[in-house]
């Protein structure tokens, strides 16, 4: 697979993820787990179908993931989640040992950053930014909706 720009590719794919959490009414936030440019795992937020707050897009993509490794370390794989990790994600993400982790919105109010970024593995990487406009209008006009 040639891709000239393989995070905006893959943040594409999550954020057709977060679309479909939104035509579930769920909070729209989607994550694709990706090794060697192959999709291993993906994820949309499903709290509410669930009826479980650790339904989050980032923590069913790291469960798919593991799974299709048959590993519970995920250092050669890079995450695509569509607004930055909460705390809860990002402990996940570091007891997973993820390599690299791209996300598009900053979350100004319950993302990792906020609390502290010693949250994720002192080996992952991260980028942050990609696709973020259309990352952040989802979450934003998906919230204005429900007020």
């Amino acid at each position: 697979m040639l891709l000239t720009d393989p995070d905006k590719y893959f943040m594409q794919l999550a954020y057709k993820e977060a679309e479909k959490a939104l035509s579930e009414d769920e909070v729209p936030i989607g994550a694709i787990v990706v090794i060697d440019k192959k999709i291993i795992g993906k994820g949309y937020n499903q709290v509410e179908k669930l009826n479980d707050v650790t339904a989050h897009a980032e923590m069913l993509a790291i469960t798919a993931a593991s799974n299709y490794l048959g590993a519970k370390f995920l250092e050669d794989c890079t995450i695509y989640i569509t607004l930055e990790p909460c705390p809860m994600c990002a402990a996940a993400l570091k007891w997973a040992r993820i390599g690299k982790v791209v996300y598009g919105a900053s979350d100004e109010k319950g993302g990792y950053a906020h609390i502290s970024k010693n949250l994720l593995h002192p080996k992952t990487t991260v980028e942050k930014g990609v696709m973020e406009q259309e990352c952040g209008a989802i979450v934003t006009n998906f919230f204005k909706q429900k007020r």
